[in-house]
């Protein structure tokens, strides 16, 4: 009896279950298509909109466009951190950006402290540079525009226009405390992407036959420019270089390609990059006479994307390329970003790949670690970037002129010495090298 009432139960629990199992699998079955089903998901989208429209206290100013745009950057924008909407004014500033040139004042602003609006440096034989503008002065009004609550893109987007075309800017000056108003007139602005110790394309060479290039960004003319750079220390008798990518925030992959291509054997694998169903390799093509120098590549946690393809090939094919990298972590942007145009001027700039270094290192969220380790605290750094800034050190007090003249960069005193000891060693092992080739 006892045995015949457990059977029951057991049928009676397997049957609840059974019924049970039966109802969540019909109710995921009848969630998941709605959760992917593109034309409800689109009707719902538009009840959405047109609830904004008639309900919103301010509706009727908005138009569909404005919220279609809005809707499209928080889409994209919450895929991650790389991809972006861009409305047309943006998608144009981008490429004015990398094509190396653009209508405006010749300033580069970034949002200082308590969200102000301010001066990093202002750009030599631009209009800024010659008004008197210094870096560390506050831009409060961009025409008749507060710049309270105007966010940087926009700031930028209101600084650029039409080389001819007028614009003022009124500033405040923290070390003077002066209140002042430009009225300023944009030019053609060349932004140089290869430079010298001095910030500028004169290249002159440094004791020990040392030879100093930094690159700023990869733009359209990175590699050409790098090449003559080289061409012309060689010419001058170089015997090794420091290639400066810190603070490199990236650019264009071909770019970085190409800069690779100046110091590889034609064939050499540079980079790959895995998306999704698609593996593409690159590998180096000629560019002439390659660089065969030691060479010391200084980084730093601002060094991102094409600067980390460049500093991981470098460093992964050291045999071919003689390459310490010096300085800190880089930042661990790897992925590639395509941009994708779209109908109304906008376009997409989406995560589609992976970068990997030619040893198959990741470098998304990881970054390229240094082969030797040279930190520098944010306040040396921001001294050295006023120290080498046109007029900087007019804007300071005298106590912080001091301070920021007396700067030194021990990430690159330490790349001068390794460089030193390499040539060092190499002159006093010449001799015998030449006696042991002779005597075979």
């Amino acid at each position: 009896m006892k045995r015949r009432a457990y059977y029951c139960l057991l049928a009676a629990l397997l049957g609840a279950n059974l019924i049970l199992g039966a109802r969540i699998y019909l109710f995921s079955a009848q969630a998941a298509p709605a959760r992917d089903n593109p034309y409800e998901n689109y009707k719902l989208l538009a009840d959405v909109m047109e609830k904004v429209r008639n309900e919103y206290v301010d509706g009727d100013k908005l138009t569909y466009q404005d919220l279609v745009h809005a809707a499209l950057k928080g889409m994209i924008g919450s895929l991650d951190p790389h991809s972006e909407f861009m409305e047309p004014s943006r998608f144009d500033n981008l490429k004015q950006q990398t094509e190396g040139e653009f209508g405006g004042i010749g300033i580069i602003v970034e949002m200082g402290k308590d969200k102000l609006l301010t001066v990093v440096t202002p750009m030599e034989d631009t209009p800024g540079f010659r008004a008197g503008i210094l870096p560390g002065d506050e831009i409060i009004r961009i025409d008749d525009k507060s710049t309270e609550k105007l966010g940087l893109e926009d700031a930028v987007g209101l600084l650029r226009g039409e080389p001819g075309t007028r614009v003022s800017i009124t500033i405040h000056r923290p070390a003077t405390g002066e209140t002042k108003r430009y009225d300023l007139k944009r030019a053609v602005v060349k932004i140089p992407t290869v430079q010298d110790l001095n910030d500028k394309q004169e290249f002159p060479l440094g004791d020990h036959g040392i030879g100093y290039v930094r690159v700023n960004e990869f733009g359209e003319r990175t590699a050409d420019d790098l090449h003559a750079a080289l061409e012309e220390l060689q010419a001058k008798g170089m015997k090794a270089l420091i290639l400066d990518l810190r603070n490199n925030p990236g650019g264009l992959l071909d770019q970085a390609e190409q800069v690779c291509e100046l110091f590889l054997k034609p064939g050499t694998s540079i980079v790959s990059t895995e998306g999704r169903g698609m593996t593409n390799l690159y590998r180096a093509h000629s560019r002439g006479r390659r660089m065969d120098l030691p060479m010391v590549v200084l980084v730093n946690s601002g060094s991102a994307s094409a600067a980390e393809i460049v500093t991981g090939c470098l460093q992964d094919l050291q045999t071919q390329t003689h390459a310490i990298v010096v300085g800190e972590q880089t930042f661990g942007k790897g992925s590639v970003q395509s941009v994708l145009p779209l109908s109304d001027g906008s376009a997409l700039k989406l995560t589609t790949a992976k970068y990997y270094t030619p040893s198959h290192k990741v470098i998304h969220e990881r970054g390229i670690t240094p082969d030797i380790f040279v930190p520098q605290s944010p306040e040396e750094e921001a001294d050295l970037r006023l120290k080498h800034s046109p007029g900087a050190m007019e804007s300071l007090d005298e106590k912080t002129r001091q301070r920021v003249a007396s700067a030194h960069d021990r990430q690159l005193e330490r790349a001068v010495d390794l460089l030193k000891g390499v040539l060092l060693y190499s002159q006093r092992n010449a001799p015998a090298t030449k006696v042991a080739a002779a005597a075979r």
